[in-house]
């Protein structure tokens, strides 16, 4: 359960993030809701290839049939990133949500990934023209290889380093990519990935693939960044918030920021979704930073979610 969760509602109305219309806690529908004026200041990171992708996004990895309804919220709240994937499949209710709130297509960022069966079926091209259709039938801002399928990387790789020379992809990444992987797919590259993007929370930290991806120059985005809700029942993390007047979901995501990561934590509730937005007016010390860093234990969200023990 989140931290503070009783208390979210009375705390949204005050800090002026719930939709315009809400009144004594009760929230409008977010189906009716113009977008907001006044949109938190999520910082941009900027890529390898100048780029600008915001630093704090929404994933929607498990939501189907409330996935138009949650991104529509999502951008209502401020947020403007999206990530999603073919494997998901809600791609095009993604884009729906998009469309329903009437914000302009160059206002949001749009992340998908190619998915395993494509890539093994020698269907990527397919794939990649499909997911540009259901995504709005423009252009997809940021597209990773979901997995690195040993043996169909560089096939991948090459068909999508096409279509951003065609425009039809702005910029290209991976997804769950180790160093090993990451230095064989270099070899080759002609465009360098922008993105890495990898499992992290408290209790899986990847300090090693975090500051190896860097190295390279390629930015770092972690899925998961609340390891799924593992994380939220922490006494040392709920210490911390306490400090600082936030809840533990706040406090992990702030420790994601200021390692320098792009998080995508869910947007499957409303409430949750709007406190995940506050997250930009504190900062922690670099001793709870310490703390935090400390709480790793290799532990991953689902054990078969390691690249290298993947059946490829």
């Amino acid at each position: 359960m989140r931290i503070n969760h009783l208390f979210s509602v009375a705390f949204l109305v005050v800090a002026g993030l719930l939709l315009p219309g809400c009144k004594n806690g009760t929230q409008k529908d977010a189906t009716t809701a113009p977008v907001t004026d006044s949109i938190p200041a999520i910082p941009y990171i900027t890529l390898n290839n100048g780029m600008k992708m915001p630093q704090l996004g929404c994933g929607t990895f498990t939501l189907k049939e409330t996935t138009p309804a949650c991104v529509k919220h999502a951008i209502h709240l401020g947020f403007r990133l999206f990530d999603t994937a073919q494997g998901y499949g809600n791609e095009a209710e993604v884009w729906q949500g998009i469309k329903e709130s009437g914000i302009d297509r160059s206002e949001v960022f749009i992340t998908s990934k190619v998915s395993t069966d494509a890539m093994r079926n020698h269907t990527v091209r397919e794939s990649l023209n499909q997911s540009i259709e259901v995504l709005g039938g423009g252009y997809i801002d940021l597209m990773l290889i979901h997995w690195p399928v040993e043996g169909f990387i560089e096939e991948t790789w090459k068909i999508m380093e096409e279509y951003v020379d065609a425009g039809k992809i702005r910029a290209i990444g991976l997804s769950n990519f180790n160093p090993r992987h990451i230095d064989d797919l270099l070899k080759y590259a002609r465009i360098k990935p922008v993105v890495n993007q990898i499992e992290v929370h408290p209790y899986l930290t990847q300090q090693e693939v975090v500051g190896y991806t860097f190295a390279k120059g390629i930015q770092v985005e972690g899925w998961a960044p609340l390891g799924q809700g593992q994380c939220l029942g922490d006494e040392t993390i709920a210490g911390i918030a306490g400090k600082y007047g936030k809840s533990v979901a706040q406090v992990i995501l702030r420790w994601n920021i200021q390692r320098g990561l792009i998080a995508i934590p869910r947007c499957d509730n409303p409430d949750y979704t709007a406190e995940n937005l506050d997250i930009f007016d504190f900062e922690l010390s670099p001793v709870d930073m310490a703390i935090i860093n400390g709480l790793n234990k290799n532990q991953r969200t689902n054990s078969k979610n390691d690249p290298e023990h993947f059946p490829w």
